[in-house]
């Protein structure tokens, strides 16, 4: 038995090693053209991220869409600005390019961000030997910067094999392209393929896969009273918004690849000698498949039925639209064995996986064609103070994205469906 497990083991590692696309030669135009990029490259890196661009700042994304649109006019790219889809937000920017050969690239990119106002006055741009630091710089203004350069590179080397690339550059991702997602699903049905400019996990790591992201909310109605003289006639809602988030503490894991559900808002209360009236709470929810969203409001849903404050209701809903998942499928998995093929050429491995962050990858999946993700600079410590851009990746991934939309314009995949 023991002989047969092993034969079994090495035939399995030779089908694997089989199974691994050979390596695409190094082009050493584009490589050298990246890496004399690098200085430019993190020029404008540090332009953009010192500027604030939170989701919602107008005048902040109206600013950096004017310095991105000047240097994708002077490509020879289109520019148009549409109007965001919710009010309060700045105009996203479509980019267009026609050329010779038979692929339509769809990159997209967003330039918002968490971060308020203010945010770059108390931690600006800056780098150390081995990172770059500052509001975005990672998620995802370094993707954008890196994609601006990658069609500076196709420019400069006379690149015009492909039908078309677009260039989407948004301004509400972080709220779930909230003023984007009808313009994503125009520009994904005139495409072959999506190359979404998050940033890559690390160590070095193509997202394949990504959960899609609801929020469910909670909201308690009950009666108000003084807090003082007659606290028994009111019906206190804070209590039993707490009962409430006590009966969903436990049912779905916080952390892990599958279905979370962890509480990020919470509210109750106007004054302190007022018996709570109302009470609200909002479960960040993500899934890995669609069917996954009923589940989670069938749990809420049979809580809401039980209440231990008397006289109180309680009302659940979900926000929509929201960010399908990115499923594992066979069309993602090609581009990625494309990118790890163009990676091994310059002699690096380049690793995949996913995560419970969601992107406009999705939304391209659900159009019907293939979708890459992760393809800007590796990076970490996401939507906090500590956000980072892995610097030894910059130029790497400048090879692979160019590379990438070079091989796709000259030979689109089929659509999925």
């Amino acid at each position: 038995m023991k002989l047969t497990l092993m034969a079994a083991a090495g035939v399995l590692a030779a089908a694997s090693a089989q199974a691994a696309p050979p390596a695409v030669p190094k082009d050493a135009k584009v490589w050298a053209a990246a890496e004399a990029a690098r200085p430019a490259q993190l020029k404008l890196l540090e332009q953009v991220v010192n500027i604030d661009s939170g989701t919602g700042d107008v005048e902040g994304g109206r600013r950096i869409a004017a310095i991105l649109t000047e240097r994708l006019k002077a490509l020879g790219y289109t520019t148009e600005s549409v109007k965001a889809e919710a009010e309060g937000l700045p105009d996203n920017t479509v980019a267009t390019l026609k050329g010779t050969g038979k692929g339509r690239v769809l990159l997209i990119g967003h330039i918002d961000t968490v971060f308020g106002p203010g945010t770059v006055a108390k931690r600006p741009f800056r780098m150390d030997a081995d990172k770059a630091y500052g509001p975005g710089v990672s998620d995802e203004k370094g993707g954008v910067v890196e994609g601006i350069y990658a069609l500076q590179i196709l420019h400069d080397l006379k690149v015009t094999d492909f039908k078309q690339i677009v260039f989407l550059i948004e301004t509400s991702e972080e709220r779930g392209s909230s003023g984007s997602q009808k313009l994503i699903n125009k520009l994904v049905a005139d495409a072959d393929v999506e190359l979404n400019l998050e940033p890559g996990d690390l160590p070095d790591k193509l997202t394949v896969w990504r959960k899609g992201a609801a929020g469910v909310h909670v909201e308690v109605k009950g009666r108000a009273a003084h807090a003082g003289i007659a606290p028994g006639e009111g019906r206190n809602a804070a209590t039993e918004l707490i009962h409430q988030i006590g009966a969903d503490d436990g049912v779905f894991p916080k952390t892990g690849d599958g279905i979370t559900a962890n509480l990020t808002v919470l509210q109750a209360g106007t004054r302190d000698n007022i018996i709570p009236e109302d009470a609200a709470a909002t479960w960040s929810v993500r899934i890995r498949e669609k069917s996954d969203l009923p589940k989670v409001l069938e749990v809420f849903e049979k809580n809401a039925k039980t209440t231990v404050v008397p006289d109180t209701s309680v009302r659940v809903w979900h926000q929509s639209p929201f960010f399908p998942p990115l499923a594992t499928n066979p069309g993602t998995d090609a581009l990625a064995d494309r990118a790890a093929a163009i990676y091994a050429g310059i002699g690096k491995s380049i690793s995949r996986g996913g995560n419970g962050g969601a992107s406009e990858s999705a939304l391209a999946y659900e159009g019907g064609i293939p979708a890459l993700d992760g393809l800007g600079p590796a990076a970490g410590g996401f939507h906090s103070d500590s956000e980072y851009l892995v610097l030894g990746t910059l130029t790497p991934r400048l090879y692979l994205l160019t590379k990438l939309i070079q091989e796709l314009g000259h030979a689109p995949p089929a659509r999925l469906k």
